[in-house]
């Protein structure tokens, strides 16, 4: 199963996620769950680099046992690209959590 926890400030600005584990929602190269869910972060990942111009701290490891941390607490959180695509970013892993709730568990902290 997919853990995915969303970090948000007192003031509900998100300030990080973490993804671990992987979705075993089908073969490998055809599980469904887990690449909507790398999609979702990949993008969210592209466009705060490309789009918003601002380089997060990111932490990866495929190999042992799916692993993406992001933080974005150097970025100036108010930027209001950041906010927008990482809003997005949590509303797509919802909307998965929603429709595969067996492979993927969301939550949000408050930090």
């Amino acid at each position: 199963m997919i853990q995915a926890t969303i970090s948000r400030n007192a003031t509900g600005q998100v300030t990080a996620f973490k993804l671990t584990g992987h979705a075993d929602s089908g073969a490998y190269g055809q599980d469904i769950v887990c690449a909507a869910v790398s999609v979702l972060a990949i993008s969210t990942i592209n466009g705060i680099e490309q789009v918003a111009r601002l380089q997060p701290v990111v932490q990866s490891d495929e190999t042992n046992g799916g692993l993406l941390i992001a933080d974005f607490t150097k970025l100036g959180l108010a930027n209001t690209q950041l906010q927008t695509l990482l809003e997005s970013f949590a509303l797509g892993l919802n909307d998965v959590a929603t429709n595969y709730g067996d492979y993927i568990r969301v939550r949000e902290q408050t930090r």
